[in-house]
């Protein structure tokens, strides 16, 4: 080796720690890449279905409040839960309100159901440029949370989850009724589903959402009425703020207690406080502009729709497989 070489050499040595130095400061001062992004599960239903089933006004009047989401159950549609009691009253007091009218009155498989709720939340937030408030009765909370886990980039498109009588835990009653084959939904939110162990693994409330949780014990349809709480929401019984309150079912479409913790969730940061309603909350019967000929009337129609898709909604014999994405 000759003179020039050992000295280049010597050169190249000593400069490699003030290299590393340097290649370590460049490291720590270049900004940090992003994360790599989860992907979302493909929605397999064609997106034109999915915008036929979202009702939402012409324009949205309202930029100073959050649009609202009303996301129905079990064996019903957008308009006969919501259509009479919820959406004009919601509209009467200054907020603009989109429905979703889920398949086959909600008592297919709930992974394809959720789908349009999925899509109406991405629509409605890309529309408005605001976060939604999203409402659901019966399965609708179910269809909500699903959304909410395992599309985990809706959560920052959500302020407000509002589940009125949640089954979020299982249902006795569908156990007795899947003894025989029977509708989808029915296998799904039966104690002890697969559907309901994914759904429930890990965190029950995800994301920086608003979770709220009215239920009461009074409920026919929501046995045993431990199902409803949420692990990290805010679980609030009708009879806690009005002792006695006889809530059912399907009379949380109308009860006006449950409209007003509705309305405390939609007009404050976080979750519902039954400490800010009004006194004399307790003394109204019905939610502004339901006359009670038309709750009895919508409850019939309810019991009655009810019982003909338990009877008459395609049946399988087993639950439908859960979906890959919840497997990842």
């Amino acid at each position: 080796m000759n003179i020039r070489s050992k000295t280049s050499r010597r050169w190249r040595l000593s400069a490699l720690p003030a290299v590393l130095a340097g290649v370590v400061a460049a490291a720590l001062l270049a900004p940090a890449s992003p994360a790599a992004a989860v992907d979302a599960p493909p929605l397999e239903t064609p997106i034109a279905t999915l915008d036929a089933a979202l009702s939402c006004p012409g324009s949205f009047q309202h930029p100073d409040r959050e649009p609202v989401l009303l996301v129905h159950g079990t064996s019903s549609t957008a308009d006969e839960s919501w259509g009479w009691g919820y959406a004009p009253a919601l509209r009467a007091d200054g907020y603009d309100v989109c429905t979703v009218t889920l398949p086959n009155r909600a008592m297919g498989d709930i992974q394809v159901s959720s789908e349009y709720v999925v899509h109406a939340i991405d629509k409605i937030n890309a529309t408005t440029g605001r976060k939604v408030d999203v409402i659901g009765h019966s399965q609708g909370p179910m269809q909500i949370r699903w959304a909410l886990k395992w599309w985990p980039e809706l959560q920052s498109k959500v302020d407000d989850a509002v589940l009125l009588a949640n089954p979020g835990h299982g249902l006795g009653g569908g156990n007795l009724l899947c003894v025989a084959p029977c509708a989808p939904a029915l296998h799904q939110f039966s104690v002890g589903s697969d559907f309901l162990a994914a759904l429930n693994e890990g965190d029950e409330t995800p994301g920086d959402v608003s979770y709220t949780s009215l239920y009461s014990f009074f409920d026919e349809a929501i046995v045993p009425h431990a199902t409803s709480p949420l692990s990290g929401g805010t679980n609030i019984s009708m009879q806690s703020v009005c002792a006695g309150r006889v809530v059912t079912h399907f009379s949380f479409l109308y009860d006006a207690v449950g409209y007003k913790l509705v309305l405390d969730a939609l007009s404050h940061p976080g979750t519902a406080d039954p400490r800010r309603l009004p006194l004399g909350k307790c003394l109204d019967v019905n939610l502004p502009g339901v006359l009670p000929s038309e709750a009895v009337a919508a409850t019939a129609v309810a019991v009655a729709n009810l019982s003909g898709e338990v009877l008459n909604a395609t049946k399988t014999q087993n639950e439908p497989p859960l979906r890959a994405y919840t497997q990842s």
